[in-house]
């Protein structure tokens, strides 16, 4: 079939991805070095598919500061968009397929509603606005290209929401935390079994897809789940976002319909909190 290369390798999702292969003892999935895989030095990439010679590339590498997005525009275009298109003209030189990581962020929010992958775009923050010109930059270079659009990712790997909790949760007896602002969390673990997913299928669909874990949350009902399950004994006041401004603006509302890549692609989408439970788990038994 070709190798799969996982650009971003070093990243949260792209050590999803590894442990999941890992795990299931899948062969040729390739996992370079981010020196090796710097999406913005188009010489080295193209050695590196040159040697790859990839049926698909996975593209996790991304720029996701989003409060320091409003100061670096720059660098998050450079990542966030020109880094996108250097793949996609990779891919189309060398007939690889690319499944490229996008957000929810592309959605202004301000309507309560499932955001269907057609829905108006109306970025309302600078990562926002580059991440949607990475994906414009993609249709308009690579046909064969799968988009998806995913939301509050975390897991036991990297920097997140849930590990960020754990720790302020350890040294605080109290913590402000934004109730308005509602979405889905998705675990990391079930985003990459999702792509993995869609590289095994026998159905060859190209365009936009949204995944996320299933169900409908608010920061700070997340953050009491996270501290139910680990037994933290801490007092959550649920605050507006009006009291905690950030440099970058949210949406209020990300929800994410799931129907076309669960049509197309035959992807389980497993409850948000079942997939709490199950990162919590893996948490507590390695200590972190």
């Amino acid at each position: 079939m070709g190798e799969i290369l996982v650009i971003g390798a070093g990243g949260q999702l792209g050590q999803c991805i590894k442990k999941v292969i890992a795990d299931s003892g899948r062969n040729g999935f390739v996992f370079p070095e981010e020196g090796q895989a710097d999406i913005l030095d188009t010489v080295r990439l193209e050695e590196l598919f040159k040697t790859a010679q990839p049926k698909y590339v996975v593209n996790c590498a991304a720029y996701t500061a989003v409060d320091k997005a409003e100061d670096e525009p720059e660098l998050a275009k450079a990542v966030n968009e020109i880094g996108a298109k250097n793949l996609a003209v990779l891919c189309r030189s060398f007939g690889a397929i690319l499944i490229h990581i996008s957000t929810d962020f592309v959605f202004e929010g301000n309507e309560v509603k499932l955001l269907k992958e057609n829905d108006e775009v109306k970025p309302i923050n600078v990562y926002g606005l580059t991440k949607l010109d990475g994906e414009k930059a993609i249709i308009a270079t690579l046909a064969s290209h799968i988009i998806i659009r995913t939301s509050w990712l975390y897991s036991e790997y990297a920097n997140n929401f849930v590990k960020t909790m754990l720790k302020l949760g350890a040294d605080r007896e109290e913590l402000n935390i934004i109730a308005d602002q509602v979405g889905t969390p998705t675990y990391a673990i079930d985003l990459a079994n999702a792509i993995v997913d869609v590289i095994e299928s026998p159905s060859k669909e190209f365009g936009i897809y949204h995944f996320s874990n299933e169900g409908v949350t608010s920061w700070y009902d997340f953050a009491k789940a996270i501290f139910d399950l680990n037994g933290n004994k801490i007092k959550l006041n649920p605050i507006p976002t009006s009291a905690y401004p950030t440099k970058a603006k949210r949406p209020s509302f990300s929800v994410m319909d799931k129907s076309k890549i669960k049509k197309d692609y035959k992807v389980q989408v497993p409850y948000w909190l079942d997939s709490l439970k199950a990162c919590m788990k893996v948490l507590k038994s390695t200590n972190q």
